[in-house]
């Protein structure tokens, strides 16, 4: 078995992880590390770096998202539309960017001899700076840009506003573009390399050239100039041959997409994962993934309607073309689909890694009836804690999407560069291409109903790269709430979340294997037989229709302020000249 190498981040002597500002401004990160004894090895500055993976996101960071893909018992602040202008937030913190900027202000690092060993270890340190910011823009917008360490006497950094968007962007794409010429080119998937920030640039790209082009109201200039930015970092990796689509049939499933994100180690599928982390039952570096798509505890998450509805069938097809498909039952409504479909979602005839019995969804660990299996291994994982397969930071099908949707953005896509790129993520699972011709000239008006500011231009393609986007990218590292709010869809977060479709009272086999599953019930619950019970009053027509999710809560979306978050009430304080973003005052 190939040696598994795991990097920790490692924490020296001391907390480097300070999160709120006022500590930001107070120390260097440990009191043995300091610029006249530290920086003087490249063991020193791997060690020191080695801390800058714990900024990545955690695991339900990567798989737990919470737009309007998954569905849960409790709905965010952010979902739901009552956020509060918070007193302190761990988002405005700036613990990680001190810890940063400590090294790349060192004159140990800056004099170090070495110049290809120094500018690799000043390369990794500003692709974790852009990723800070990018973050930080995603969230707020405006924010200050250090680049510097800030000391305790320095008034003029300590009470900073804002700096605009425009010019924290430049700085980011200044650090990333360092980052791409200095960085190793060596394939790794647990070390940031070139192929990462040339990732990194593609998703950061994608989203600033959209948030500027939808955005209106904030009049930032230079859309066009970003997605651009983004098909040439897109196309350099594309180009470069060190990724492909990941195609094998030897995984544990034998389906590849599935196979992709059920693997216990990333190395099988390094084609093209670009960036993972890594987890060992060796080392007790463990998470919860499994537990929280099976237990009845951890939220219940399952699939929205919509969602569902936007797989194709499998000859390409649109699924809501067809009559009635909005009262289809489940067995039916999952027939001859877009295989990703019963890859991603338990449907008839699923069995668990490693087993053969046939199980159905289960309601008691899902909302909607349309339960997720993505990521998922042998039951032995299941338990609080107890998941160990690796996840998947980065990896080369976003790149494609990201390309193929700046492309249509700047109305410069064509049919051949849908076949290099959404047409290598369809024959994975063995579906027809996209014609663009095709889908422009009768855009989907399912789609169309949802997505309410897509430009007439391309208008038909776009909407089906934001189809495949979404079904190929679910649950993974947020992504779909970074894409309604970039954007700027952030109504479709108000609508209610749906699940399966009842047409009566009574009990009901799932998958037709003649054990009854589910009963749906009017006035008083009966005694339980064994299915789960649901009421009809939990659907959407009363004694009959979809699964209504969290029916109590109303949800609202301000779209002259839900697109960025408050700044917290604290730091408002510390520093006057910081001012809150619109209409949250």
């Amino acid at each position: 078995m190939k040696k598994k190498h795991i990097f920790l981040p490692i924490i020296i002597a001391g907390s480097l992880l300070a999160s709120c500002s006022k500590d930001f401004m107070e120390r260097y990160p440990t009191a043995s590390v300091s610029p006249p004894t530290f920086f003087r090895s490249e063991t020193d500055l791997k060690t020191y770096t080695n801390l800058f993976y714990s900024y990545f996101p955690g695991d339900a960071g990567i798989y737990g998202e919470a737009a309007d893909n998954i569905v849960k018992s409790s709905v965010a602040r952010e979902v739901s539309g009552t956020r509060l202008i918070p007193t302190t937030d761990s988002k405005w913190g700036w613990g990680p960017l001190r810890n940063i900027n400590f090294m790349l202000n060192s004159e140990n690092v800056i004099n170090y001899k070495d110049v290809e060993v120094r500018n690799h270890y000043i390369g990794l340190a500003r692709f974790f700076r852009a990723y800070f910011y990018f973050e930080k823009v995603r969230w707020y917008g405006d924010v200050p840009f250090y680049n510097v360490v800030i000391e305790t006497n320095d008034e003029a950094n300590l009470m900073k506003p804002r700096d605009p968007r425009t010019l924290v962007m430049d700085s980011i794409l200044a650090d990333i573009n360092f980052a791409i010429d200095h960085l190793d080119d060596t394939k790794s998937v647990e070390r940031v390399t070139k192929w990462t920030a040339l990732a990194l640039k593609s998703r950061i790209c994608l989203y600033e050239g959209t948030w500027r082009k939808y955005h209106t109201e904030f009049s930032l200039p230079d859309a066009d100039k970003l997605l651009n930015e983004c098909v040439s970092a897109s196309q350099l990796l594309m180009e470069s041959g060190v990724y492909k689509v990941y195609d094998k049939t030897t995984g544990p499933t034998g389906k590849p997409y599935q196979d992709l994100f059920c693997q216990l180690t990333l190395d099988p599928v390094a084609d093209e994962v670009i960036l993972g982390r890594r987890y060992s039952n060796d080392l007790s570096l463990k998470h919860n993934l499994q537990f929280y798509i099976t237990a009845r505890t951890q939220g219940k998450p399952g699939f929205e309607k919509r969602l569902v509805n936007s797989y194709l069938m499998d000859d390409g097809t649109r699924f809501t073309d067809q009559p009635g498909y909005d009262t289809l039952q489940f067995f039916e409504e999952v027939q001859h689909r877009d295989p990703r479909l019963s890859q991603t979602i338990r449907t008839p005839g699923y069995t668990r890694i490693g087993q053969t019995e046939i199980i159905s969804p289960d309601f008691e660990a899902t909302m909607t009836g349309y339960q997720p299996i993505k990521w998922m291994n042998i039951p032995t994982y299941d338990g609080n804690g107890q998941s160990v397969q690796d996840l998947v930071l980065f990896r080369f099908g976003e790149v494609l999407l990201n390309y193929a949707e700046a492309k249509a953005e700047l109305g410069t896509l064509t049919q051949a560069d849908i076949d290099k790129s959404i047409k290598l993520l369809r024959d994975r699972v063995n579906m027809p291409n996209l014609d663009m011709a095709a889908a422009n000239a009768n855009p989907d008006p399912y789609l169309v109903n949802q997505y309410k500011n897509v430009s007439a231009n391309n208008k038909g393609v776009i909407l089906e790269i934001r189809r495949e986007r979404r079904i190929e990218m679910v649950m993974e590292s947020n992504l779909r709430w970074e894409d309604l709010m970039r954007w700027k869809e952030g109504h479709l977060l108000t609508d209610a979340f749906q699940g399966m479709y009842f047409p009566d009272p009574g009990f009901y086999d799932l998958d037709h294997n003649g054990s009854n599953d589910v009963e749906i019930y009017t006035g008083e619950k009966p005694p339980s037989t064994g299915p789960y019970q649901i009421p009809a009053s939990d659907l959407s027509g009363g004694t009959k229709g979809n699964i209504i999710t969290n029916k109590n809560i109303a949800k609202t979306f301000d779209e002259t302020k839900d697109y960025l978050w408050p700044l917290p009430i604290e730091d408002l304080n510390l520093n006057p000249n910081l001012d809150q973003n619109p209409y949250w005052k």
